[in-house]
């Protein structure tokens, strides 16, 4: 987004900020491409979590496996029409680092959390359509599953179920002082990159991201802690959602806790694949998976917030 020349910048501000430009399409992509086969009772796989706990290199792992399809980059802005999207790309472009410093690396075919913008729909209009909507994007990848990675798919995992019942679902954990960490971090980052460039701050709007930066809204109510310029803000946030996981769905049989320090781990690793039915784990490349919790912390964390955060952690670890 931040090398974007300018008629990209004027083509995503047209798409997304004209909603009735994506659905026009969708509705043309399902007659063009839309077939009578059956992929809701498919085995499709939802990454979610609290951001900076690994759901994005979770994502490009499970997508290596090259069993799934999934939104990508190349699909951009046109989100709902897939096939339609692939046209405006003739060949990749070169690899680049994704602004959040981290070393990930992407190019047009890399997968990421774009389905956000079908979600930030109605209720009716994902009820009828979601079923078509993968099935559009599977369609163009020739695929028969889909893989999301969306953040913000904790809130609707309920909804996407009862729509699609064989669905699985992975939530990412992190140990929660480096994971608070890397979110205040982040925060700090996207607030000066977007500073510097109003266009990085409308497309994580476009796009509901709203984890970092300067139009950040927090994942739930705080209660002590309000300022994001503070640690503890970040560090109760932590506790507050994932005390909402462990209460909504540790008893789900679908939902799988995905714990980010142990996906180095082969054997670990092994038992998420058999989970979401990749059986060609011979050659499982971990490569994907980097410990970056080795820097020592010394954090001014109120001290009931690290008990609470490190009991849940464990609890979660105990599930996983």
């Amino acid at each position: 987004m931040k090398n974007y020349n300018y008629i990209q910048k004027f083509l995503h501000d047209l798409v997304f900020s004209k909603k009735f430009i994506n659905k026009s399409l969708f509705e043309f992509e399902k007659i063009l491409f839309l077939k009578n086969n059956n992929f809701k009772n498919n085995l499709h796989v939802f990454i979610t979590g609290l951001s900076r706990s690994g759901t994005t290199s979770l994502l490009n792992f499970v997508h290596s496996s090259d069993q799934f399809a999934s939104l990508k980059y190349k699909n951009m802005p046109f989100i709902f029409s897939p096939s339609i999207s692939k046209l405006f790309y003739k060949k990749n472009v070169n690899k680049k680092k994704r602004l959040h410093g981290d070393g990930i690396i992407y190019d047009l075919n890399s997968p990421e959390a774009f389905d956000e913008v079908f979600f930030n729909t109605d209720n009716k209009f994902i009820q009828n359509e979601l079923t078509n909507f993968i099935q559009l994007i599977c369609t163009s990848q020739n695929k028969e599953k889909y893989l999301s990675k969306n953040n913000l798919n904790y809130k609707r995992i309920d909804l996407i179920q009862s729509i699609l019942p064989n669905s699985i679902f992975l939530i990412t954990i992190r140990e929660p002082l480096h994971h608070t960490y890397s979110l205040f971090n982040q925060h700090k980052r996207f607030c000066r990159l977007q500073k510097e460039d109003d266009f990085i701050r409308r497309y994580m709007n476009y796009l509901g991201h709203y984890e970092f930066g300067l139009d950040h809204k927090p994942w739930l109510e705080p209660i002590n802690h309000h300022n994001t310029d503070k640690i503890n803000y970040w560090l109760e946030q932590w506790c507050l959602f994932y005390q909402n996981i462990l209460n909504n769905y540790k008893s789900k049989k679908k939902c799988f806790f995905v714990i980010y320090e142990k996906l180095t781990d082969k054997d670990y690793v092994k038992k998420i694949l058999n989970k979401i039915d990749v059986n060609k784990t011979e050659n499982i490349n971990l490569n994907h998976f980097q410990n970056s919790n080795k820097k020592k912390l010394d954090l001014d964390c109120n001290k009931d917030l690290v008990l609470k955060s490190n009991m849940l952690y464990e609890k979660f670890k105990s599930l996983s």
